[in-house]
C-alpha cells in the first residue's frame, strides 16, 4: 500500500462525502482537512425530486467505489445500526462496474493459469456473463465438454480496498472519539469484522473452500445443486466452477411455464436455508433470488456465489435457544435478557424499562404459537427494539438475521401463503430441548466451574495486594474500576451477581476510601472478608453500594 495511494483516497472521499452535502460526516470523521476549498463541489445528477440524506448517502458510497458499496450493502443489512429509510435507500446499491477489456482478461488468464485461455479451456468466451467492482465472470468449456463458468478478480483492486480498509479503520476510530452518540457500539470492532469478511470474498481459494463445504454438506440431498470446483484451473484470482443451468427463483413465469410447483419450492428453499443454520451450523449468508436457481428439469435448487458465509457456533446456538424458550413462554423478562446475551453492547441498560418495551411488543402476538407468527415482522420488531436500547449484534447474528428475512421473503415471493415459523418450530423445540439434555447442562456446569475457581483462585492474591499496598505508611491508595473488570466479568459470567457486588463493593467501596492511616478500621473490615463471614445483610449492603455506584461492565 503506497502513501501516494492513501492519501489520494483520503481526498476522494473528503471530496465526495462534501459533495453530497454530508458534511457531518465530514466532521465526525476528521476528513475535513482533506476537502478542497474550490467551486463546483456539488456536481451530482439533478433531478425534479430533492434528494435525501440516504440518497445522497447511497450516491457518494457507489461513487466511492467496491469496498464502499460493499460497506453499503453491509450496513443495510444491520437494522441494529441504521434506521429503516437507510437500510431501504442502501439496500438499493448495485454491485456493477464496467466490463474489464478482453486483453486484460487473457493477460490475467495467462499469468494465473500459465497460458492463453484459448488452450487452458475448449472454449473461452471474452464477453462477461457479468461484471461486479470486484470480479466479473465469464462462460467457458473444459476440453472434457464441461461447461463452466470462471471468475476472474479484476486487475488492481486489491491496492485500492485494502488503502480503503485502512482509512475506514482509521475513521471508526476518529468517530468513536468525536461522536459520544456511538459510545455504546464498538466502530473499531465493526470496521475490523466489515475489513475480515470482505477479504474472505477477495480470495476465491476461499471461496472454492465454502462451495465444497456446502456441497459435503448437501451430499444426500438430491434437490440441492451445488456447482462442483475445478481446482486444476482455479488461484486465489482465478475460481473455475461448474455452470449452473436455470430459473431465477424469482422468475415467476418461467417457473409456471416449467410447470414448476411454486408452494413446494417455497417450502424447499426455506428448508434448504434452516437446515444450513440449524443442522450444519454454516450457512450461505447471501442467498438473494440472484444466487438460487431453479434447473427446469424436476426443479433442483441451485446455488452460486459463496464468497459471504456466516457460521453458528455453540455459543450463539445456546443463545438462540434461550430466546426462543423466552419467546415460547412469553416471558418479557427473560426475552430482555436474552436479548442482553446475544447483543454486545457497552453500556448500561434499563432493565426494567426494557422487559416493559418487549411486554408491549410481545402483546401483539399473545395467544399465537411460534408457527402462527410472521417471522419478518417479528424479527424487524425485534432489532428495532435492540437499536433503542443501543443493543449491537455480532456479526454473525446479523448475517444469520438477513439470511431468514431474505428466505422468508422468496418463499412469500413463491407463495403468499407461506410461513417461515411453521418450518422454524421444528427447529425451535430441538434447540429449546437441547439446551436441557444432560450433555449440555454438564457442559455449562462445567464451564461454570472453570470460571468460578478461576475467580476464586485469584482473589487472594488481589486481596494480598492491596493488603501489602495498605502497609506502606503514608500512601493513599486508589483503586479504578477498570482494574477489576477481569474479575468482575469472570463472576458475572457464571451468572453471580452477589458475588461480583460483593467483591467489586469490598475492594471499591472498601478500599478507595481508605488510607494507610486507617489500620484500624482495615483490620476489622478485613478478618471477616478472609475469613469468608460476609453475612448476608453485608452482602446485600454490599450489592446496593455496587449497582448504585454503576460499577461494571456486564449489563446482563
Amino acid at each position: 500500500m503506497t502513501t501516494n495511494l492513501r492519501l489520494h483516497r483520503y481526498q476522494e472521499i473528503s471530496e465526495v462525502l462534501a459533495r453530497h452535502g454530508l458534511g457531518f460526516l465530514v466532521g465526525i470523521t476528521g476528513l475535513e482537512r482533506w476537502v478542497p476549498f474550490h467551486q463546483g463541489l456539488i456536481g451530482h445528477e439533478r433531478r425534479a425530486e430533492p434528494y435525501t440524506n440516504p440518497d445522497h448517502l447511497r450516491l457518494a458510497l457507489e461513487e466511492l467505489g467496491p469496498t464502499f458499496i460493499k460497506l453499503g450493502q453491509l450496513l443495510s443489512t444491520r437494522p441494529d445500526l441504521l434506521p429503516p429509510q437507510y437500510q431501504t435507500e442502501l439496500a438499493k446499491l448495485q454491485d456493477a462496474a464496467p466490463p474489464v477489456p478482453g486483453a486484460t482478461i487473457r493477460r490475467l488468464i495467462r499469468e494465473e493459469l500459465g497460458s492463453e485461455p484459448d488452450l487452458v479451456f475448449a472454449d473461452f468466451t471474452l464477453e462477461p456473463l457479468a461484471s461486479a467492482s470486484i470480479g466479473q465472470a465469464h462462460a467457458a468449456t473444459l476440453h472434457d465438454g464441461t461447461p463452466v463458468v470462471v471468475k476472474v478478480r479484476r486487475p488492481d483492486v486489491i491496492p485500492t480496498i485494502e488503502a480503503d480498509l485502512d482509512i475506514l479503520q482509521n475513521l471508526a476510530v476518529q468517530i468513536s472519539h468525536r461522536w459520544e452518540a456511538t459510545a455504546n457500539y464498538n466502530l473499531p470492532g465493526i470496521a475490523a469484522e466489515f475489513a475480515q469478511t470482505l477479504r474472505a470474498e477477495l480470495d476465491y481459494l476461499q471461496e472454492g473452500r465454502n462451495a465444497e463445504r456446502f456441497a459435503e454438506n448437501f451430499a444426500s440431498d438430491p434437490g440441492v445443486h451445488i456447482p462442483r470446483i475445478f481446482w486444476e484451473t482455479t488461484t486465489s484470482r482465478v475460481l473455475t466452477l461448474e455452470r449452473i443451468v436455470g430459473m431465477k427463483v424469482n422468475d415467476l413465469a418461467a417457473l409456471d411455464r416449467a410447470g414448476i410447483d411454486r408452494a413446494a419450492l417455497a417450502v424447499r428453499s426455506a428448508g434448504t436455508a434452516l437446515k444450513m443454520v440449524f443442522e450444519d451450523g454454516f450457512f450461505h449468508a447471501d442467498p438473494h433470488p440472484g444466487n438460487l436457481f431453479i434447473e427446469p428439469d424436476g426443479g433442483r435448487i441451485g446455488l452460486i456465489d459463496f464468497g459471504m458465509v456466516g457460521e453458528v457456533n455453540d455459543k450463539l446456538r445456546s443463545h438462540l435457544g434461550v430466546l426462543l424458550t423466552a419467546l415460547a413462554r412469553n416471558d418479557p423478562g427473560r426475552i430482555g435478557s436474552a436479548l442482553l446475551d446475544l447483543s454486545v453492547t457497552r453500556q448500561p441498560v434499563d432493565h426494567r424499562r426494557l422487559r416493559a418495551d418487549v411486554a408491549t411488543l410481545m402483546a401483539l402476538y399473545e395467544g399465537r404459537p411460534l408457527n402462527q407468527i410472521e417471522l419478518g415482522p417479528l424479527l424487524t420488531q425485534a432489532v428495532a427494539l435492540m437499536r433503542t436500547y443501543h443493543l449491537q449484534m455480532p456479526q454473525e447474528l446479523a448475517k444469520l438475521l438477513k439470511m431468514m428475512i431474505i428466505a422468508e421473503g422468496v418463499g412469500l415471493e413463491l407463495d403468499p401463503g407461506f410461513n417461515l415459523s411453521v418450518l422454524l418450530a421444528p427447529y425451535a423445540r430441538k434447540l429449546m430441548l437441547g439446551r436441557f439434555a444432560p450433555q449440555a447442562l454438564a457442559k455449562r456446569m462445567a464451564e461454570a466451574g472453570a470460571d468460578a475457581a478461576a475467580l476464586f483462585e485469584d482473589l487472594p492474591e488481589l486481596l494480598r495486594r492491596v493488603t501489602d499496598t495498605l502497609d506502606t505508611a503514608g500512601l493513599e491508595v486508589h483503586l479504578r474500576a477498570a482494574e477489576l473488570e477481569p474479575l468482575v466479568g469472570r463472576a458475572e459470567r457464571i451468572g453471580n451477581r452477589l458475588v461480583a457486588g460483593m467483591i467489586a463493593a469490598a475492594l471499591i467501596g472498601g478500599v478507595g476510601a481508605l488510607t494507610a492511616g486507617d489500620k484500624e478500621r482495615w483490620g476489622s473490615w478485613e478478618k471477616p472478608l478472609m475469613r469468608g463471614g460476609l453475612g448476608a445483610g453485608g452482602v446485600l449492603g454490599a450489592y446496593l453500594l455496587w449497582t448504585s455506584r454503576g460499577a461494571g461492565g456486564s449489563n446482563r
